[in-house]
């Protein structure tokens, strides 16, 4: 069997190609963790977590959402 240059070259990028992606290994990626906290200052049932959320950056955190059937407002930062 005659391989042409070309396919032989190409053959070779193919392997060297699949090989290094095998050596990599898996890649992890780290997720922070979420710290939370009922608000102090939002006063009555948390119907939207748009409020809640700008009521939570009054307080230092970066999220909030609404939480249970009671509607309490928990504000979110990473830890």
């Amino acid at each position: 069997m005659d391989l042409s240059p070309k396919f032989f070259a190409l053959l070779v990028v193919i392997v060297l190609l699949l090989g290094s992606n095998e050596m990599q290994g898996p890649v992890r990626v780290a997720v922070a963790r979420q710290c939370q906290s009922q608000s102090h200052r939002y006063k009555g049932p948390c119907v939207h977590d748009t409020n809640c959320a700008s009521v939570c950056q009054t307080e230092g955190f970066t999220r909030g959402k609404c939480v249970g059937f009671r509607g309490r407002c928990f504000c979110l930062k990473a830890c």
